[in-house]
């Protein structure tokens, strides 16, 4: 099974630097990093080219031009580009534990999506974590919030049962599913443009199709770095589409990653 680990990101070089470290320390690599950029500048371009020299595995930089926020287009785009049977999707502000990974495979099987939840660090401690190498947080860290979040015990993790219902704990910073699934929906909904709602809208098409989420708790944990809030500008057009997702129980959304794959 081949293995990609999807990361979007946009203009935040110093987040992404410390993401990107957090993957060198990974107790189990991926096969291939999909960098999925929305347009960020040349900072963003240094800061992968820099990961990359020194990377184990192979990185494919995806970018598209900055024309708002497009997450949905450049997540088709990457996951379009890869060959990748298996895909863990985090986001560029989110630091991983370093059994991240590992974690999330361990729990993957066939017919199910896999949902993580997140440690959040304070607002306060920001600037001391961007600053860190190697950013590692105990349990009892003064840098995070949640902190039942951070335990990690494998043992506890396979008690947790898939379901068809959606959970409002799932979050596209810490999801992981088959290449093949996200195809079979057509991927993230392009029409959603602006921040909210495209990840759950993607998770419900799923749900939809007949795969069922899992709770991956007690392992697969990230840590997102605090910022302000991004603009809910386009929030309630989202969540119309989302509603009419879940009312018509669609399965496919028309402007999705096949039109990427006819040009492959």
């Amino acid at each position: 099974m081949k293995t990609a680990l999807l990361l979007s990101t946009y203009n935040w070089p110093e987040a992404l630097r410390s993401v990107l470290n957090s993957i060198i320390i990974q107790s189990r690599l991926p096969d291939e990093i999909l960098i999925a950029d929305d347009g960020s500048g040349a900072q963003t371009k240094a800061v992968i080219e820099e990961f990359s020299n020194k990377s184990r595995v192979a990185v494919k930089h995806v970018w598209q031009e900055d024309k708002g926020f497009r997450k949905s287009a450049i997540l088709n785009k990457a996951v379009a580009g890869t060959k990748a049977d298996y895909i863990i999707q985090i986001d560029g502000d989110c630091i991983l534990h370093p059994h991240f990974i590992k974690d999330h495979l361990a729990r993957a099987e066939k017919g199910i999506f896999l949902f993580g939840s997140r440690v959040n660090i304070k607002p306060s401690a920001v600037s001391e974590v961007l600053e860190m190498d190697q950013a590692k947080f105990s349990l009892l860290s003064e840098a995070i919030k949640n902190k039942s979040r951070n335990l990690r015990i494998p043992l506890v993790q396979r008690f947790y049962k898939p379901t068809s219902g959606f959970s409002g704990k799932t979050r596209g910073c810490n999801l992981s599913y088959w290449r093949e699934d996200f195809i079979a929906v057509n991927g993230y909904d392009e029409v959603m443009e602006g921040w909210g709602r495209e990840d759950s809208e993607y998770v419900i098409r799923l749900l939809n199709y007949g795969v069922k989420g899992k709770r991956l708790r007690y392992g697969g944990i990230v840590y997102h770095i605090f910022h302000p809030e991004k603009s809910k500008e386009f929030l309630e057009r989202n969540n119309e589409i989302q509603e009419r997702t879940m009312r018509e129980k669609k399965l496919r959304c028309e402007k999705g990653i096949d039109k990427y794959l006819e040009q492959a």
